[in-house]
């Protein structure tokens, strides 16, 4: 299986395809990685070098893949962190010619635009693209709580809030909504998955550990456990297990905001811990 992921990348850390790549190819997917971005390090770290990309240039890369007959062999369009709002209509041309060539694929965005502690973090534009243009076309949207208010325009600030908010984008396209890093009972960490037919939630422990990409990773994860077994329960839990081995390692690891990546890739794919998704509805 395949897929075509078009996101971020930077040199040191794990952060967009950095940290998308690794987690899906260890799940026996091809990737093939399209940077709308490529720098040093991610900018948090306090400075950075690099080059955002052109709309042309990404154009053309898509373009060369679709050139090599590929896109009749791809699964599923990956979207994230875009960089410049002018490369949104890229992405949505990609998903449209990749959906000419085989209509069974997937386009899973993850709307990368902000966070609540840090409010909008993309350029202009872009927000308002994930909002007007990209949701209609989604087949998957995977929003944390911040961008999940902004694409809804309601409260997200609960579990049952942020069910109605997520069944206000179900109306609007995607047939599947995740949203992550939501607050669950305990003091745990939850993810919620809506669809028109059922919802269900996935919990674990907060681990005291935070790094960039982790949402990357995440997203790359659901994606490639969906798509092997086309069950949101299954792969919502199989996702969230992989993602708490991740965390676990990485924070062990003790680094300075990045994945521990490489040093968890085994604990990914076979997860120590592991967590059911319960279904809500």
């Amino acid at each position: 299986m395949n897929v075509l992921s078009i996101q971020s990348s930077v040199a040191y850390g794990h952060v967009g395809n950095a940290a998308a790549t690794l987690p899906l190819q260890r799940l026996g997917f091809e990737v093939w990685p399209v940077n709308t971005v490529t720098l040093s390090n991610h900018p948090a770290h306090g400075g950075f070098r690099g080059r955002f990309a052109e709309a042309e240039e990404l154009r053309a890369l898509i373009q060369g893949i679709g050139e090599r007959g590929a896109f009749v062999r791809c699964d599923a369009v990956l979207s994230g962190y875009l960089g410049e709002a002018a490369n949104g209509p890229v992405v949505l041309e990609a998903v449209a010619a990749v959906k000419r060539a085989n209509p069974k694929a997937l386009y899973c965005c993850d709307p990368v635009m902000g966070e609540k502690d840090r409010g909008v973090y993309v350029r202009a534009g872009i927000p308002e693209f994930f909002r007007d243009s990209a949701l209609s076309v989604s087949d998957i949207v995977i929003p944390n709580p911040f961008e999940l208010e902004f694409l809804s325009g309601r409260s997200a600030g609960s579990i049952p809030s942020a069910r109605v908010a997520a069944q206000t984008l179900l109306a609007r396209g995607p047939r599947l909504v995740i949203v992550s890093g939501l607050r669950g009972g305990n003091g745990s960490i939850a993810v919620l998955a809506e669809t028109k037919d059922g919802a269900w939630l996935a919990e674990t422990p907060i681990l005291d550990v935070a790094a960039h990409g982790a949402g990357d990773a995440f997203a790359a994860m659901f994606l490639g456990h969906y798509l092997k077994r086309p069950n949101v329960s299954v792969a919502l839990g199989r996702a969230i297990s992989a993602q708490y081995a991740l965390m676990q390692t990485t924070a062990r690891a003790k680094g300075k905001g990045d994945l521990a990546l490489i040093a968890a890739q085994d604990a990914i794919l076979a997860p120590k811990t592991l967590f059911k998704a319960k279904r809500l509805r």
